[in-house]
């Protein structure tokens, strides 16, 4: 059974950047995709960004398009880990940030249902 831990996450000026981290641990191989998710207070959790962890799409990154530009995610598979990079905040991306990780397919990969494991989530707040 996969176990997600995320860490990295702050309280950050406007234009400020952030590096949130998420280390997987008992049975990555297992899964075929990792991805970042965020729920902001009295709104649905939403799509952020995934990465393949395996297979033939092996390293291929997939983002919502609001934060392209913004957001870079990536992975380091021998520590097991993945990361989301995420410059000039802005005071919409306050949220609480999950990582995930599970086997979605393609239609799927960008819904809460595609991911069977969750971390606890890291609070991001962007405020003056």
């Amino acid at each position: 059974q996969v176990q997600l831990v995320e860490s990295g996450g702050d309280l950050v000026q406007p234009g400020g950047s952030l590096r949130l981290s998420c280390v997987a641990s008992g049975g990555a191989s297992s899964i075929n995709a990792m991805g970042w998710f965020r729920q902001a207070p009295g709104k649905e959790r939403e799509f952020v960004a995934a990465i393949r962890w395996s297979g033939g799409s092996y390293g291929n990154t997939y983002y919502e398009d609001s934060v392209k530009g913004r957001f870079s995610i990536s992975r380091d598979r021998a520590k097991g880990a993945m990361y989301l990079q995420i410059d000039n905040l802005k005071p919409e991306d306050t949220a609480v940030y999950y990582c995930a990780a599970g086997r979605p397919i393609l239609s799927t990969l960008r819904t809460v249902r595609g991911y069977t494991t969750w971390g606890q989530g890291t609070q991001v707040t962007v405020s003056s």
